[in-house]
């Protein structure tokens, strides 16, 4: 990777940050030399900060670091484009990106995810997932085969609402299953990435 340092006349190149599953930008930080070593090195996000005059790692207080996955370089040789798992909240806010992205149709199951283990990590009395969970895995993972059921008969009908209703319904206990099982949407995507789909 080649990067050119001398574009810019603090020597910084920009690094835009892109959650490596849901495709958000999460946000955009300044890297030199050193600090991309050091990202490469421990493998989490770290900038240069212009304002404290020193590498600084996203994530080194509050503990939401952004543990990379790829980085690439653009056509310029002049901005990187660092996809990385983001371990909470990544803007100062509180928010999941420094841009206010809202839910869109590429990211929602992500943002539903993410919810799901909000309420199983932080019970919300009333909560239909807390009451799944305290029923235990059994309870879900029966919940998941009466979705697919009712899936399959309204397959064989033709009313759309009614269809994707039980569709959503399914997706939604799946998801908590996997939740529930320990794993995540991430862990299945990587299982179906490894399999050769032309055939």
């Amino acid at each position: 990777m080649n990067i050119d340092y001398k574009k810019y006349s603090d020597g910084l190149v920009p690094a835009i940050i892109q959650d490596a599953n849901t495709l958000k930008v999460l946000m955009m930080g300044f890297m030199n030399e050193e600090a991309l070593n050091k990202t490469k090195e421990i493998k989490q996000v770290t900038f240069f900060s212009r304002s404290k005059k020193r590498l600084w790692t996203k994530g080194e207080e509050s503990g939401n670091f952004l543990n990379v996955t790829s980085m690439l370089l653009d056509c310029d040789s002049d901005t990187l484009l660092i996809k990385a798992n983001p371990q909470g909240p990544v803007c100062h806010t509180g928010a999941d990106t420094c841009f206010n992205e809202k839910n869109n149709s590429e990211n929602f199951l992500f943002e539903l995810e993410g919810i799901i283990k909000d309420r199983i990590k932080n019970p919300v009395e009333g909560s239909y997932t807390n009451l799944l969970m305290k029923k235990g895995l059994n309870k879900i993972a029966q919940k998941v085969g009466e979705e697919a059921v009712e899936l399959v008969i309204e397959a064989k009908d033709n009313n759309k609402q009614l269809f994707l209703n039980e569709a959503a319904d399914l997706m939604y206990h799946y998801l908590l299953l996997l939740n529930a099982k320990g794993y995540e949407l991430k862990d299945v995507l990587d299982v179906l990435r490894s399999r050769d789909i032309s055939k």
